[in-house]
């Protein structure tokens, strides 16, 4: 069973920077973690959990939510089996709990998934919270 685990949250200043990091393991056997589109949600209180970012398998396509583009990026290291997101500028508005997602079974295309059921499988969160 692939399992998703963050880290890299915590407490910060507005205008300040976190960099959350997902590392996947317990791969199928002949799947490897380039064969993952990689995406991030978010789920603030009170609120849906909704789409942050996304990078294609060989990260060279990525898609992120319109308030945080020019803010956060999204990157993956496919030796480390890992993803990241890189977010800076942050706003009290960034305060949730982040999720990693990822999916093995779609085709790659034009777009990367950005509805939580394309994902596969989910992480269990880290918390970001961002003081103004």
């Amino acid at each position: 069973q692939v399992q998703l685990v963050e880290s890299g949250g915590g407490l910060v200043q507005a205008g300040g920077s976190l960099r959350l990091s997902c590392a996947a393991s317990g791969l199928p056997s002949g799947r490897i973690f380039e064969g993952y589109i990689m995406g991030w949600f978010r789920q603030a209180p009170g609120k849906e959990r909704e789409f942050v970012a996304a990078i294609s398998r060989s990260g060279t396509m990525t898609d992120y939510v319109a308030p945080v583009k020019g803010r956060f990026t999204i990157s993956r290291d496919n030796a480390k089996n890992t993803v990241y997101l890189q977010m800076n500028s942050l706003k009290p508005e960034d305060t949730a709990v982040y999720y990693c997602a990822a999916d093995y079974r779609q085709v790659s295309g034009r777009t990367l998934p950005s509805r939580l059921g394309s994902y596969e499988y989910l992480g269990q969160g880290t918390q970001v919270t961002v003081a103004s």
